[in-house]
């Protein structure tokens, strides 16, 4: 018998990496039994990420989701990990370190055995504070490796980094190879050299399968001396996600490793009970080109858990483009003309944003920042016209240390603007929270919860749990999906299609006497079906009339508006006197926060939106005297 080595489903990831939504808590609790009786994993990935969020998104508790999700691994004896991000800890900016603390206790009282923590800067310092709470929490401290590929990420970049946290502290080391461009060679080297510095240091390797790399890095770091290789499940491996679980383990198997069977009726329950949930309604946030590998991705090295949110951007900013290149009586533009030039763009300011890992949420803000650049310069305006305060907090050293140095172009531009760079600790800007949100529920009259779970969720994700409390946030998903579910008319030849409905083709097969109805492929399904957002949905606001009268504040680009920022906030009114540069309002779109600055000046006369309105580019937002 060879070394034996473990498989970590990661089933969280599967779904983050697909769509938008992961399953409901009832469908969670159905199928971890036949992922158990699967026999073959020794590890499943269970929450962290976007687990929390996606839950208060659609109206349920993820608190509850957790502990009823985990108990059945905990039962079998099946090591549970989740996904958290440092500084960030479950959300996409840093968290105070009472909040970060809290969190880790709270999990493992929850049913979570393992903290996966990584930094999306590989800024060391951001994670001792994970290693020392995750301890101290009774979890294990599992520290990531955010693996990229440039001049700055060679394996020696990423041994030396193990041992810095492997001294820290940490009892795992994950290989996150979250864009699946490590090269397999190379990320062999990388596991060899932690192997080197501690040969007991359990070492994990998580690779998505957009390029075409992981199943052959899974090979090279097993043959290295990794422990455990996360691996994912049909109908949603491969593409955007990660390998699936029957190719690796036989792969492995063949290479000599010693891995338990596999109990194939398990598997086809829960793959047919997936595939349920996407019929169900999962499917309608899954774009099928997300099931596709695309060697194209080595260059921009964009991370798989992104590519859903990325088509669906595209997607939406592509119609908002094309109106306003109609109006200016300019040829349209293909999905794929702009999806090259976001490639080529984000290879060309990745390194002028000092080299961040491609993770999120820094992935988020490069895809953004390229994003914005392509369509601003198709508009003849400038590069770097429209970087959002979170990206500039990246870039300005306030989410920790960059891998690269900062382009004198952005420098120039931060002293134009009069932004300063910080070379301190990144969580000393972050005040203590928890005492202002546990009076904030007293005053409300919430609960904080079992063992305070509802208090880290308000803490955590303030916005998302008012709005799940109110139930705003239930009425929102299910008046979006009730749209998404309603036929739309889809071309002059009169055909119909349910509004991005992944409708796959299915067939009924026999397992060992057992009939399972599957998947065959997404092939031929129309890249129409992913639906456009509510966005584009929305009745048009009045295109600017200005006749010298007036003069208006259009919307720099497409998104949810938000007249204020923070809830104390004073908005602006009709009356008001703006001047060039001030901030008129806030557009949300692609994750994070942009600020409207008014590019004309005069007195407010009208406002055409308000709170959360959607909002196309280049629409009337004020008008001005």
């Amino acid at each position: 018998m060879g070394r034996e080595i473990g498989l970590s489903l990661v089933y969280r990831d599967m779904w983050q990496s697909s769509g938008k939504y992961m399953p409901r808590v009832d469908q969670l609790v159905k199928v971890a039994e036949p992922i158990v009786e699967m026999g073959c994993f020794q590890r499943v990935e269970t929450n962290g990420g976007g687990f929390e969020q996606i839950n208060l998104l659609y109206g349920e508790n993820p608190n509850k989701s957790v502990r009823a999700w985990t108990q059945p691994f905990n039962d079998a004896g099946i090591q549970t990990h989740m996904l958290e991000r440092g500084l960030n800890a479950l959300r996409m900016n840093p968290v105070p370190r009472d909040v970060r603390k809290l969190m880790f206790k709270l999990k493992k009282l929850q049913g979570t055995d393992i903290s996966r923590s990584f930094d999306g800067l590989n800024d060391t310092r951001n994670l001792q504070l994970s290693i020392d709470y995750a301890k101290e929490g009774e979890m294990i401290s599992q520290c990531c490796l955010c693996i990229t590929h440039s001049e700055l990420h060679t394996a020696d970049y990423y041994i030396k980094m193990a041992g810095e946290l492997i001294d820290m502290g940490t009892q795992e080391i994950c290989i996150k190879d979250m864009a699946g461009i490590g090269r397999p060679a190379t990320l062999g080297r990388i596991v060899e050299g932690i192997k080197a510095i501690d040969q007991n240091i359990i070492v994990q390797y998580h690779g998505h399968s957009g390029p075409g790399f992981s199943v052959t890095s899974s090979l090279e770091v097993a043959r290295a001396g990794a422990d455990f290789i996360d691996v994912a499940m049909e109908p949603l491996s491969y593409g955007t996600v990660h390998a699936d679980v029957l190719t690796v383990h036989e792969m492995l198997r063949d290479a000599g490793f010693s891995l338990p069977d596999i109990n194939m009726k398990a598997y086809m329950e829960a793959r047919t009970m997936t595939q349920e949930f996407i019929d169900d309604f999962l499917g309608y946030y899954i774009n099928p080109k997300n099931r596709h590998m695309n060697s194209l991705l080595i260059g921009p090295g964009l991370p798989g858990g992104m590519m859903g949110s990325l088509m669906s951007d595209l997607e939406n900013n592509l119609s908002s483009l094309n109106k306003w290149m109609a109006k200016k009586g300019k040829l349209e533009v293909s999905q794929d003309d702009l999806l090259v030039a976001l490639f080529d763009e984000v290879e060309h300011v990745w390194p002028i944003m000092g080299y961040p890992p491609l993770v999120t949420p820094f992935s988020q803000y490069v895809k953004n920042a390229a994003l914005m650049n392509v369509m601003q310069m198709m508009k003849g305006k400038e590069r770097w016209s429209l970087l959002d305060d979170s990206t500039w907090d990246m870039i300005l050293g306030k989410s920790g240390r960059l891998p690269g140095t900062v382009g004198d172009e952005l420098k120039n531009l931060a002293a134009e603007q009069g932004r300063e760079f910080f070379e301190g600790d990144p969580q000393d800007l972050q005040l203590d929270a928890l005492d202002d949100f546990r009076k904030k529920m007293e005053e409300k009259g919430w609960d904080t919860g079992e063992d305070d779970e509802e208090l880290l969720e308000y803490a955590m994700h303030a916005t998302q749990y008012e709005d799940y409390k109110s139930g705003r946030a239930k009425a929102v998903f299910e008046k979006d999906l009730a749209e998404r579910k309603t036929p739309k008319e889809a071309s002059s030849e009169g055909t119909t299609l349910a509004a991005a409905s992944v409708q796959p083709m299915s067939l009924n097969i026999d397992v060992n006497g057992e009939k399972f109805k599957v998947s065959v492929s997404y092939e031929g399904a129309s890249a129409a079906t992913s639906a456009p957002s509510p966005a584009t949905e929305a009745a048009p606001v009045p295109a600017s009339s200005s006749n010298g009268a007036t003069k208006d504040i259009l919307a720099p680009l497409e998104g949810i508006v938000y007249m204020t920022k923070d809830p104390g906030d004073t908005p602006v009114k009709v009356g008001d006197k703006v001047n060039l540069g001030d901030i008129v309002c806030y557009i949300e779109a692609m994750k994070v926060v942009n600020a409207v600055k008014a590019d004309v000046e005069g007195t407010v006369q009208e406002i055409l939106v308000k709170d959360t309105d959607a909002i196309l580019d280049d629409d009337v937002m004020f008008r001005l005297s």
